[in-house]
């Protein structure tokens, strides 16, 4: 993947600098424009944007402000080369959530791998669900991909929330945030309590997860996860939902619906050597068995055990 590095110097001399050090590294490409060009590489929502403090027309607090301030551009990470030495300044300019202030003359190997260890930094978070700190789809696909290429037999657990749309709209989303983390730290617990080693968790996004676990203790670990899960569960609800065992909600037409207590559904699909191929196939067979899976109110788990 081709890292877009903007810098923003209304001279455009800086390019030329960053041009000669990374002409060995193909994945990453520089783009000059001029700060009051800097719409341009907010919409792009690049890599990195590098600023040079002394080959710019406007206030350099307004500039960071207005990359910080911008919802897209939110963790991409700003550094800013500078003549100016002052404490107070470098202060100011970090107190707007930039990462890197160089004060020049810059060192170009130190450039060089600041640049370099950032983008890796940010590489590697945006691998990693900021809900719940588990891997997410990249990790997800390389690790299915690696236990194909060595042809090893596994077991996916495919896991998600039922009624999990009409909890949000009693509760809100923070709350339905808190029963996602909560739903990942009993995957994490009962997976790493029954395979310490060589176990995977992994979450996709909203309310589904991944478990990859060896397929002699799937049953055991289903069956810890959904014991768990339903047993602490209730603590996200009010005693009143908990007496009736249901929420109400309306729907678009104002009509009140009720819906069963958040319970949680999981499709295993057994992977035995030769079965599958490739990650698309497992997924399309996981879609299937988990579906048959929610098709049982409350908690339950489905395993697919099909042959070649």
């Amino acid at each position: 993947m081709v890292q877009e590095i903007y810098i923003i110097d209304d001279d455009e001399s800086s390019i030329l600098v960053f041009k000669e050090l990374f002409k060995n590294d193909a994945d990453f490409k520089f783009i000059s424009v001029t700060s009051d060009m800097i719409d341009v590489a907010l919409k792009n929502i690049p890599s990195m944007i590098i600023i040079n403090e002394d080959a710019i027309d406007v206030d350099i607090i307004d500039l960071c402000r207005k990359i910080r301030n911008d919802d897209d551009n939110i963790i991409t990470p700003v550094i800013v080369v500078s003549s100016n030495d002052e404490v107070e300044h470098r202060i100011n300019i970090l107190r707007e959530s930039i990462e890197y202030y160089i004060k020049k003359p810059v060192n170009e190997k130190y450039l060089y791998y600041t640049v370099k260890n950032v983008l890796r930094l940010l590489t590697i978070n945006r691998r990693i669900s900021p809900l719940t700190g588990l891997p997410g789809n990249v990790q997800i696909h390389a690790e299915l991909k690696k236990r194909l290429a060595n042809k090893e037999p596994f077991s996916v657990l495919y896991v998600d929330l039922d009624n999990f749309k009409a909890y949000n709209d009693v509760y809100g989303f923070l709350k339905g945030d808190e029963i996602i983390k909560f739903t990942a730290e009993v995957i994490v617990s009962c997976v790493h309590k029954n395979i310490p080693e060589g176990s995977f968790v992994g979450h996709i996004g909203g309310d589904d997860f991944v478990a990859i676990v060896p397929t002699l203790q799937c049953d055991k670990v289903c069956q810890d996860i959904i014991s768990i899960f339903d047993t602490n569960v209730l603590k996200f609800f009010t005693p009143e939902d908990i007496e009736r065992g249901y929420i109400e909600v309306a729907n678009r037409k104002g009509i009140i619906e009720q819906f069963p207590l958040t319970s949680v559904s999981i499709g295993v699909v057994v992977a035995d050597v030769n079965r599958f191929y490739n990650m698309l196939e497992i997924g399309e067979v996981g879609a299937q068995v988990k579906h048959a899976a929610k098709s049982v109110i409350g908690s339950s788990y489905s395993i697919d055990k099909r042959k070649i």
